[in-house]
């Protein structure tokens, strides 16, 4: 009988202590959860606020930059710095993508009958980015004509806050992935060459 009284206080003291792990155990996971919920999706929310405002303040910058290419028909050394220094003052680290299509000075030598209004009689040759700076280097400007194209597009290269926790939460990887980025185009309306300054 004694046995059978300490078998069952036996299980009756194993059954408690489990009782009091599971407690222990949900009391953690509470804390754990409290802890994200105070701490990390706020860290989250304003991290996300801090990417749109940098992507509003890149993609402004972008529109100014290329609509004043458009309206003046050059591109200055000092006009791209400015844009540079702009868009980094966001904290961020970026690479930016730039493309001219210039319209060819005379296309019409190879027809007989060629009018630049035609459509189809246009040749377009393209400028890089690497081609573009360095002739802002060695020169400090460069002279569009109307009709010419100019194109932006630059992206983060960093990867920023929001990203990082994004990708922590919802394991969301990618090496092309990107969270702040401007785009824009335009067709260059006055000749540059008209311009001194």
């Amino acid at each position: 009988m004694k046995d059978g009284v300490k078998s069952i206080n036996l299980k009756a003291m194993l059954a408690s202590e489990r009782g009091e792990l599971g407690d222990s155990l949900i009391t953690v996971v509470a804390i754990a959860l409290g802890a994200i919920l105070m701490f990390i999706f706020p860290l989250m929310s304003i991290s996300e606020r801090t990417d749109d405002v940098s992507q509003l303040a890149v993609q402004s910058a972008t529109d100014q930059f290329v609509d004043n290419i458009r309206t003046t028909g050059k591109i200055t050394l000092d006009a791209y710095e400015q844009y540079v220094e702009t868009i980094n003052a966001t904290g961020n680290s970026f690479e930016i993508e730039m493309e001219i299509f210039q319209l060819d000075e005379n296309p019409g030598v190879k027809v007989t009958q060629a009018e630049m209004t035609k459509i189809g009689e246009n040749v377009y040759y393209n400028i890089y980015t690497s081609q573009i700076e360095s002739k802002l280097t060695e020169s400090g400007r460069i002279k569009l004509k109307e009709g010419d194209m100019v194109s932006v597009t630059v992206r983060n290269t960093n990867q920023t806050i929001a990203q990082l926790l994004r990708n922590f939460f919802y394991q969301v990887s990618g090496v092309d992935s990107y969270q702040i980025a401007g785009q824009k185009s335009a067709v260059v309306t006055v000749n540059g060459s008209n311009f001194d300054n």
